[in-house]
Parts: C-alpha cells; sequence; structure tokens
C-alpha cells in the first residue's frame, strides 16, 4: 500500500459531548510557539501564522495562563480582535510558575481556579473559553474538587467545555463522573505513547477527544532539526531527552527517521504527525494534534501529514522508535500520567 495520498481538505473532528460538540479541524495550532519558548517571533510573523492556520481550518488555538508569563494570551487576544467566532479557544490553569520548568507548583483549588479564569479571559478579551483546562492534577487536591469548581465555570458562562492535561486514566475517570470531560491532552508522538495503556482507551471508551501535543517530540522529529536548536528559547534543554547524557543518542534517532520519511516522499514533520493520527484510528480514539510553529511554510509541512495513509510496513519500522529513545520525556514523573500509572 502506497504511503501518500492525493491532498483533500483539512478534515474535522469533534471536541465535547454529543449535545455540544465543538467542529474542530484535526490538526490545530499550539500557541505555545509565539510566546517565545522556541525562539523569539515577530508579532507580523504571529498574524501570518495564525492567519494560514485558520484558512487552512486549523480552528483550534490552544495557549494557557502560563506561556509567556500571559504573552501567548495577550498575543491571542489583540489578533482575534473582532474575529473571535472564528476559532474554538482553549487556555488552561493549574501551573504556577516558580523559577522555571522543575521549579513550577500545581494548584487545583477552587479560589485559584476562579482568579485565573477572569485574568485569561481579560488577556484574552472575550468574555468565555469554548474549552478551559486543568493543566496539571494538583496532587494535594482531589480531581473531583478541581472539575467541581470548573463545572461552576461552565454554569457561569465562562468557559463552554472542561479539559484536562496529563491526567491518568482512573483520574479522567473519575472527573468525568463529576462533569463530562470534553477532551483530554497529554503529549502524544512516536517516542511518547505511555498514554496508550490506559488514558488513551479511557478517552475513547467515554467519548473523550484526545489532543496530542509535542507530536514532534519538541522539534527533534522535524527536517530542519539540530543540536544548535536546543537552547533556543531556552525551553527544551530543561527535558531530559535534550540533555547531553541523552541528546546524540537521540538526534540519531530522529536522523534514521528523516531518512526513512524521505524514502517514502514526505517530511519527518508530516510523518510524526501522520503516525499520531493513524494510531488514534488504530485505538478507538478521537484525535486532534496541536504542533507548535513559528513559520507558515513549517505549519504547511505540518499539514501534509494528512495527506498520509500509512502501510503496514512504515507503521512496523515506526514501532520500534518508543524503545529506542534515550531518556523519559519529563524530568518529574509525577507530573505526567504515564508517571503516576508506573509506565516512565
Amino acid at each position: 500500500m502506497s504511503d501518500v495520498r492525493t491532498p483533500t481538505a483539512l478534515p474535522t473532528t469533534t471536541i465535547g459531548p454529543a449535545d455540544e460538540p465543538a467542529t474542530v479541524g484535526a490538526i490545530g495550532y499550539g500557541a505555545m510557539s509565539i510566546a517565545g519558548t522556541y525562539g523569539a517571533i515577530a508579532d507580523a510573523d504571529v498574524t501570518a501564522v495564525l492567519d494560514a492556520s485558520i484558512e487552512a481550518g486549523a480552528n483550534l488555538i490552544d495557549t494557557a495562563n502560563v506561556y509567556g508569563d500571559g504573552r501567548s494570551e495577550q498575543l491571542l487576544g489583540r489578533y482575534l480582535a473582532g474575529r473571535r467566532d472564528d476559532v474554538v479557544l482553549a487556555s488552561k490553569v493549574g501551573i504556577v510558575n516558580g523559577g522555571g520548568i522543575g521549579k513550577r507548583g500545581i494548584r487545583g483549588d477552587r479560589a485559584y481556579i476562579h482568579e485565573q479564569i477572569d485574568l485569561s479571559l481579560g488577556r484574552l478579551g472575550t468574555d468565555h473559553l469554548d474549552l478551559y483546562y486543568q493543566h496539571r492534577v494538583d496532587p494535594n487536591i482531589p480531581i473531583e474538587e478541581t472539575v467541581g469548581a470548573l463545572a461552576e465555570l461552565v454554569t457561569a458562562g465562562k468557559i463552554r467545555r472542561i479539559g484536562l492535561s496529563e491526567a491518568t486514566g482512573d483520574e479522567l475517570r473519575r472527573a468525568h463522573a463529576v462533569h463530562p470531560i470534553a477532551a483530554i491532552q497529554s503529549e502524544w508522538s512516536i517516542v511518547s505513547r505511555d498514554i496508550e495503556t490506559y488514558v488513551v482507551p479511557t478517552a475513547a471508551e467515554l467519548g473523550v477527544t484526545v489532543v496530542a501535543f509535542s507530536p514532534l517530540s519538541r522539534g527533534l522529529f522535524t527536517d530542519s532539526f539540530g543540536p544548535e536548536d536546543v537552547h533556543l528559547g531556552g525551553t527544551r534543554a530543561n527535558f531530559p531527552r535534550f540533555q547531553p547524557e541523552h541528546l546524540g543518542a537521540n538526534l540519531e534517532l530522529a536522523a534514521h527517521f528523516r531518512s526513512l520519511a524521505h524514502r517514502l516522499g514526505t517530511t519527518s514533520e508530516a510523518l510524526a504527525i501522520a503516525w499520531v493520527h493513524d494510531r488514534a484510528e488504530q485505538l478507538g480514539a478521537r484525535v486532534v494534534s496541536i504542533p507548535g510553529t513559528r513559520s507558515v511554510a513549517h505549519l504547511h509541512a505540518n499539514f501534509e501529514a494528512l495527506q498520509l495513509e500509512l502501510s503496514d510496513e512504515t507503521r512496523a519500522e515506526i514501532d520500534g522508535y518508543a524503545a529506542r529513545v534515550s531518556g523519559p520525556r519529563a524530568s518529574d514523573p509525577n507530573w505526567v500520567s504515564g508517571g503516576r500509572e508506573g509506565l516512565i
């Protein structure tokens, strides 16, 4: 079977309960990138990449209050003035900055959630969010209490749907019993597959959409990534897979993947994202991937993923990558679902 098919329009899927689903493009836009996380970006380039994303049908825009200490939300607020209805807007609450990755805290208490929603809405220049995530599960607050506070925001009209990020399969099930959960967000890529054991099957059973962040493993599985990119923006260097003891092996793995993509007549970006969507289909789950990029050219490369159909041979070759990657996906395993489930 061929790995390339005729290009089509960006397909759509849904996020949310059956009685009020939001229709979104199967690929969305991860707006952490516009906050300078992976290097500086000019305001004009922010406008260009968001214009191209929406024009292509990638209308789910995903941000968080901690991205650039609010800068991502502020930029989106300016951009969306007069065109708020063009997008399905998602943000997050729960991570408390405290000196950078590895030094941050988590809050899932009612007071903090109610405080932060108003700050986010102010920066975004809107009276509601289409989707609001608890960014990480607070180990000191029962998930039922956190979701109860988010449900109050639904009742108040400040948010339309509730999401969770990096929740375990059990936490997702417990949360869903309190209020329908629209989306579960987690890292999911060819080398980060722990959510396939519990989280994705639970989401598929409950009808919760999986939102896959870092489908390119923070840029590692792109055609242009090199060791000089690790320190751009200062974020990647905080993750184990980009630290000196692991980076060499992972660059070699990325080079092998790049060769595979080129043999198939496509790019690393497209093949890596295509794999996430293909894997979700195999597991019976709805998925939206949210790669972030600072350029229109890279954005279009991402969209080429949905022009690919993977053969069994390609699936088999990619299947071994997760066992070959060097280092865990997170510095603190308790911050990610697989760590609390004993999978990483």
